[in-house]
């Protein structure tokens, strides 16, 4: 018995390994070629460089516009997700507890609505916004990143609020709370699992954009990190400025990977604690 738990332990964890490794060592040949010059890369371009140096990190921020591009999408990102949040959290709770005639209609619709392909509302909302001269705006593209993911974060968020006990609310508004308050100070608070989660997903959707940025936005200064990472991929293939390239992905990557690893609980805890409604 335990010669074929054993067994059974290695089939199961080996190509989990093998996978971890084929998905993980890109990202660090990506992270040593950033601290190599070009001669190196030309060389091997899978050794240890001989120095690590900033010099292309410097570079790529500088002189390729990353530095820019990163903030632009720190902007939009964090602007986007709040909209987001401020549009679904009040829509969710009305959704999911106040029962009014045509609401389960109006929450398949949003449904129905992440089923409709983005691209197809492109050249309406272009030209919609360039009547509205919100073009070239970051605000303007924060408020479409918002509004485009809030049927997912209402299908996130209607999942949590179904599990708070009505006893809960129904104390708060005996209590003489109004509607909002009772959303505000007691649904929000214990649905905090579910609002990190659709927070984290979004802010990697919106932080990892690029088609929206590339045609709303039209000025080089306001480009985000995904067209300013393209505009640099371009420019290395010119400029054999591959050690910039391999810097610049860093810079993008580095985040995400932070944001993951200090809240991958909460989004395990999210998705399992959501998955099905009490």
């Amino acid at each position: 018995m335990k010669i074929g738990k054993v067994i059974s332990q290695l089939c199961i964890r080996i190509p989990l390994i093998l996978w971890a490794i084929i998905v993980i060592y890109p990202i660090v040949w990506m992270f040593l070629g950033s601290f190599k010059s070009n001669a190196e890369i030309y060389a091997s371009p899978w050794t240890w460089p001989e120095v690590f140096n900033i010099d292309n990190f410097i570079l790529a921020w500088t002189e390729y516009n990353i530095g820019s591009g990163f903030i632009n999408s720190a902007i939009v990102t964090i602007l986007g997700t709040a909209l987001c949040l401020a549009f679904a959290i009040p829509t969710s709770y009305a959704l999911e507890r106040v029962r009014f005639k045509g609401s389960q209609f109006l929450f398949n619709v949003y449904l129905a609505s992440m089923m409709i392909p983005a691209v197809l509302g492109w050249i309406p909302l272009f030209f919609l916004l360039m009547k509205m001269n919100m073009l070239d705006n970051l605000w303007a593209l924060s408020l479409v990143y918002a509004i485009s993911h809030v049927p997912f974060t209402i299908f996130i968020l209607t999942s949590f609020m179904g599990n708070v006990p009505k006893e809960l609310e129904e104390a708060a508004a005996i209590d003489g709370m109004s509607p909002y308050g009772v959303l505000l100070k007691v649904v929000t608070p214990l649905v905090k699992s579910g609002i990190i989660t659709a927070s984290i997903l979004n802010a990697i959707s919106f932080w990892n954009e690029y088609f929206m940025a590339l045609i709303l936005l039209q000025s080089e200064k306001k480009n985000t990190l995904g067209v300013a990472m393209d505009l640099l991929n371009q420019n290395a293939e010119y400029n054999s400025a591959w050690g910039a390239l391999f810097a610049g992905l860093s810079i993008a990557v580095i985040p995400i990977i932070i944001i993951y690893a200090l809240f991958q609980r909460h989004i395990v805890k999210g998705m399992t604690e959501g998955a099905v409604k009490g």
